[in-house]
């Protein structure tokens, strides 16, 4: 450090503080944990008391990242892990030892299609996605990072030679990213909360594919943040007519009294990506592509 320019830093930045902390004499005083730099100290950073740290860490190092890849918007991709493509699916019939197994794998044999629509709403969304004068580039593709219809989404950005970004969460079984997903795009969250957090901070359309659970949550959260004016109104589109009209009804949720009629009006069913590309296009009044 100097002392002549305006500037110049007067304190030494964290990564020199650590290599002054390497080169001290070894005492029982600065082996002991007590010792350590508090961001160096995983037990310390670990500990139940840190966990309001770890919440900010993971929100923050997504967002600076995603900021320094002049990332502006996405289109956040959602959809099962087991709905794979038709190699995929054949492998389950081909493994299916009771009446019921094979029933579940014709059906996600049916389903197989979603992936290759996934593909193609991955592609078109980058092909198309904007980038301004500044650098900042909009419709990025965004998935949950994993398998099935998550790698489907990222393979088609890859199919466009774009990048696209993975949201993965660790679980107790195996998770790894999927393969189309770009290294220096590709995350890793401990809490669900952020990750979705994350999904939904620069989405500028939506496209939820069948799915169980986990694509049941992010999907009526999204709605739910809509619907009570937290977030602005986007294009959200739900991919297989067969698929959503059949497991919820929502004209009887409706019809209950639970939600409002014109709630049906925030998302819409489709059934291919050109169709919802085109509507996302409408939406944002958009004439290229």
């Amino acid at each position: 450090m100097t002392e002549k320019n305006l500037k110049d830093r007067r304190f030494y930045k964290a990564q020199q503080e650590i290599d002054f902390v390497e080169k001290q004499s070894s005492t029982p005083q600065t082996q002991d944990p007590a010792y350590r730099l508090a961001f160096q100290d995983n037990d310390f950073l670990l500990r139940e008391e840190l966990r309001p740290v770890r919440f900010q860490l993971e929100l923050l190092k997504p967002e600076m990242l995603l900021d320094e890849a002049n990332i502006e918007s996405t289109f956040v991709i959602y959809g099962s892990a087991r709905i794979g493509d038709k190699e995929s699916a054949q492998k389950k019939i081909d493994a299916a030892k009771t009446e019921r197994d094979l029933e579940i794998a014709n059906r996600l044999m049916k389903k197989a299609r979603y992936y290759d629509e996934a593909r193609k709403l991955g592609r078109l969304a980058s092909e198309c996605g904007i980038n301004e004068p500044d650098g900042k580039r909009h419709f990025v593709v965004c998935s949950g990072g994993g398998p099935a219809i998550m790698e489907a989404a990222n393979r088609g950005a890859d199919d466009a030679d774009k990048e696209s970004i993975g949201l993965n969460i660790v679980l107790p079984f195996e998770q790894a990213p999927n393969a189309y997903v770009t290294p220096s795009l590709s995350f890793q969250f401990h809490y669900f909360a952020l990750r979705k957090m994350h999904f939904l901070l620069r989405a500028r359309a939506v496209a939820v594919f069948p799915g169980g659970f986990g694509t049941f949550d992010e999907f009526f959260e999204l709605l739910t943040l809509i619907q009570t004016g937290k977030m602005s109104p986007i294009p959200i589109f739900l991919f297989g007519s067969d698929f959503w009209n059949r497991v919820i009804n929502f004209d009887e949720l409706a019809l209950e009294g639970t939600i409002s009629t014109k709630d049906l009006d925030l998302f819409q069913i489709v059934d291919d990506a050109d169709e919802a590309w085109e509507k996302t296009k409408e939406f944002y009044a958009l004439k290229d592509c």
